[in-house]
């Protein structure tokens, strides 16, 4: 059963055009006082079929592994669920979105203005989006140009099972990179709205999303609700009455467009992949790693955690 949650006001309820604002307060505030926990890289370019993919070296994890190991060992001296959502940590809180979601800070961030989209009630993050989701998604796409993405089920690299959406502004690296996959996108010839990705090995979908910053809230949810059920059977991924995915996946999404890949395992060769894999950008723990990673190429290790082309 989920647990039960104050709504706030909506008095405060972010207003529009301050969420960017709000999110470089709230950052500054929580780097100066020790709460924000930024995971230091390095990286490098590997080009394949036009994608930049930008390969990062991992320099310090050991802050966020033992952060999740001390929630696992709280989970089972406790026997309850411990989630880092509920309660939030308040350094981490940008603001209340709606009635049904609030914004907060990636306390693990690789890249700056890391954004959470956390369902204000408990709902599992195998439970499939919904209206309130995309109605939350799309406020936060009109305030912020960015990469939104949601890691479907452990085998899509989910880590927390609390229900959450997540925001990257674009560009990726300032002055280097954009957004890897925005050349192949712009490859694809849609008929009726929906497309392949050519270079793409693996199963996947996209859907081109006719939308503008003065699309409300409430409009464009119901555009991208309908796309992305037309998505999820294109991929072979029907809709579970109970409105439980039948199947891991990531999806990814911007204020043009969207793609769903469906998962078949969450790693390969101990390289960890979830959404940002599918954009670009992929994640390495040494030198080893990388290396294997040159050998097998990126899209390769994109077909492995994924499936065949049917």
């Amino acid at each position: 059963m989920a647990e039960s949650v104050t709504n706030p006001p909506p008095s405060s309820f972010l207003k529009p055009g301050t969420l960017w604002s709000k999110t470089q307060q709230q950052t500054k505030f929580a780097r100066e006082c020790g709460a924000l926990k930024s995971i230091e890289t390095e990286y490098q370019l590997i080009e394949q079929d036009g994608i930049p993919f930008i390969v990062r070296t991992k320099g310090n994890l050991k802050r966020k592994e033992q952060a999740r190991k001390q929630q696992n060992q709280q989970e089972q001296k406790t026997g309850k669920r411990c989630d880092p959502f509920q309660p939030y940590e308040s350094a981490m809180f940008v603001g209340d979105i709606s009635p049904s979601h609030i914004c907060l800070l990636n306390k693990f961030n690789v890249v700056d203005h890391h954004l959470l989209i956390v369902t204000r009630e408990f709902e599992l993050q195998t439970e499939l989006l919904n209206m309130k989701d995309f109605i939350a998604l799309w406020w936060c796409l009109q305030e912020i140009d960015g990469l939104a993405f949601f890691n479907g089920g452990r085998a899509a690299g989910a880590s927390q099972p609390h229900k959450h959406l997540q925001l990257i502004p674009l560009p990726f690296m300032a002055d280097v990179v954009h957004l890897p996959i925005e050349k192949a996108i712009a490859t694809i010839t849609f008929q009726d709205s929906m497309g392949t990705i050519a270079s793409f090995p693996f199963r996947h979908g996209a859907a081109k999303l006719d939308l503008s910053r003065e699309h409300s809230p409430t409009a464009a949810a119901e555009m991208m609700l309908q796309q992305y059920h037309l998505l999820l059977d294109r991929v072979g991924l029907k809709r579970d009455k109970d409105s439980q995915q039948v199947g891991a996946y990531n999806f990814l999404a911007t204020r043009n467009w969207m793609l769903i890949v469906p998962r078949s395992q969450d790693s390969f060769a101990n390289i960890p992949i979830n959404s940002l894999g599918f954009a670009g950008s992929l994640f390495v723990r040494d030198l080893d790693s990388l290396e294997l990673l040159k050998q097998i190429t990126p899209l390769q290790l994109l077909a492995k955690v994924a499936f065949h082309n049917c």
